[in-house]
């Protein structure tokens, strides 16, 4: 029985006819002629929700559902979310859909209003877009369903509970791979391409044929076939590709709901799988005022699982960022030259010319990219 109280409610349709049998019974006080009317309407009011409420709670699986999540969310990307709902009852029913969101979302009004058939089911999709990593808590979905008659509702409650990892932005690291091909018929799966370049990584002796360049003639070979030779070179691989994340106070400026951190995250894991999908070898660090995480560069199966792994984990202390620390630790630990991706933030110029002498230190022995964030809202605004 009390679970039955608790799964029922009583609609704004029923409110309404009691204040309506309420003012009736007002107005017959003044007509005590006209009283029968609204004692005959109370009755039969209350009939009537009995019978609704009977006619919902005598089959006890009347609906049936369940949300749908992915595995693990997207950071400041839309995310799909279904809610699939069955009608098992033998009539039309009113549904009243409310999902209880993470409280990271700041959402307390979600909610579907649709009519389902007997024997009829409907899936209800919406998208959510988190702006932090970390786990997020789903309440349970309540279904609230009424008949026709309408003046109460029993709630269904399932799904309950369900906690859902938000993970830096593997969807535009896949949307990114797929952009990262440099020629159309390559996404249809008709050519190979190889790049030929002029470094020292020999890849095949192949026919002249007029338009290649003829410093790369190889005379031997010429001499053997008799016909012009010539060496192919490709682009060197497996080159080393660190992504050096500062994660500073400096790093914690809000944009768009999320941090620059977090921009600089879903960079780092986009461009680390591009670059082992070229058959390079991708690392990271991070650093504040000590080193963090230090993952070395690597093309194994698992590497882009724990690179994904420890972008996750990723916080901040609030604290500034000491360069000399990072200095040292690129050189005690990189020995081979490699192309630094530098994500960092400063407040002022001054800051920056303090960081400036590692910064040169750091590009005699690696190629080095320092990447800024622009805050575009301040610069509309000074516009």
């Amino acid at each position: 029985m009390i679970a039955v109280i608790k799964a029922l409610y009583l609609t704004n349709k029923l409110f309404t006819a009691i204040i309506g049998i309420v003012v009736l019974f007002v107005f017959a006080y003044f007509f005590p002629t006209f009283l029968v009317i609204p004692k005959v309407l109370f009755f039969t009011l209350l009939a009537t929700t009995l019978a609704d409420a009977i006619l919902l709670f005598k089959n006890k699986k009347g609906v049936k559902g369940i949300r749908f999540t992915p595995e693990k969310l997207s950071n400041g990307d839309e995310n799909e979310i279904r809610v699939y709902l069955e009608n098992r009852f033998d009539f039309t029913v009113q549904v009243k859909l409310i999902d209880e969101l993470p409280h990271q979302f700041q959402i307390r009004d979600h909610e579907f209003l649709f009519t389902l058939k007997s024997k009829e089911s409907k899936t209800t999709a919406y998208n959510l877009r988190p702006v932090k990593r970390g786990e997020y808590s789903f309440g349970a979905v309540n279904a609230l369903i009424s008949s026709k008659i309408g003046l109460v509702a029993r709630r269904y409650r399932f799904s309950q509970d369900k906690i859902v990892p938000v993970y830096p932005s593997f969807i535009q690291m896949r949307k990114y791979e797929l952009k990262a091909i440099s020629n159309n018929l390559t996404e249809i799966g008709i050519k190979k391409i190889r790049r030929i370049g002029h470094n020292m990584e020999f890849e095949q002796i192949k026919e002249y044929v007029p338009g290649d360049d003829f410093r790369t003639i190889n005379w031997k070979a010429t001499a053997r076939s008799g016909s012009l030779m010539i060496n192919n070179y490709q682009d060197e691989k497996s080159q080393q590709v660190y992504s050096v994340i500062d994660k500073s106070r400096n790093m914690q400026m809000p944009f768009d709901g999320m941090s620059l951190l977090d921009y600089a995250i879903n960079a780092s894991l986009v461009i680390s799988n591009i670059a082992m999908k070229k058959d390079d070898k991708a690392g990271l660090i991070t650093f504040q005022h000590k080193i963090g995480t230090v993952l070395p560069a690597s093309k194994r199966a698992k590497q882009m699982y724990l690179i994904l792994e420890t972008l996750y984990n990723q916080k901040t202390a609030y604290k500034e960022a000491d360069y000399s620390k990072l200095y040292a630790l690129v050189k005690r630990k990189i020995t081979q030259r490699s192309l630094l991706l530098l994500y960092t933030n400063f407040e002022s110029l001054s800051g920056m010319h303090r960081q400036l002498p590692y910064l040169k230190n750091l590009a005699k022995s690696h190629l080095l990219v320092v990447i800024f964030f622009e805050n575009t809202e301040v610069k509309k605004l000074l516009d």
